[in-house]
């Protein structure tokens, strides 16, 4: 096959592959939790915690985490949640979404080792980030996190 051949191969598939069903949704990454403010779009490289052993470890024991990570709690469903600071030694913004990925409840700067429960309503996704960033980024109730593990279906800002 010729050489000239053999690139116009690869531009259709590349051409094709752009109008397949799905092909958009490659920008939504599990390791990232992006959050859409009226100021912009906010970015965080996250850890998952999924499983009732993550959930119940979150960041306990960490000394610092960089400015643009976060650890994102995913649930099965919408439920009633309340987070604490037991063996957190940073301080820390707990978000709270719901299952469209609204954001519903901010506690802002959450002080290390306090075991106050801090309440988030009814929930579905926690993303915990350095204190005093959701204020400087302007992270507000009503910012809607985009991530793969929000239903398309549902989401409020859905991958593209």
């Amino acid at each position: 096959m010729s050489a000239i051949v053999m690139q116009r191969a690869a531009l259709v598939l590349s051409l094709l592959s752009l109008s397949l069903p799905g092909a958009a949704m490659a920008a939504c990454r599990a390791d990232r939790a992006e959050v859409l403010t009226e100021a912009g779009v906010q970015a965080f490289r996250v850890e998952i915690a999924d499983d009732l052993a993550e959930q119940q470890q979150g960041l306990m024991y960490r000394e610092s985490m960089a400015l643009s990570q976060g650890m994102l709690f995913v649930y099965d469903s919408p439920r009633p949640l309340s987070f604490w600071m037991r063996n957190t030694l940073i301080p820390l913004d707990i978000l709270f979404f719901d299952e469209t990925g609204t954001l519903t409840t901010v506690q802002a700067n959450a002080r290390p080792l306090d075991e106050t429960p801090l309440p988030g309503g009814v929930s579905q996704f926690v993303l915990e980030i350095n204190g005093g960033l959701a204020a400087r980024m302007g992270i507000t109730e009503g910012s809607r996190l985009r991530h793969p593990a929000v239903d398309p279906s549902l989401a409020a800002a859905a991958c593209e």
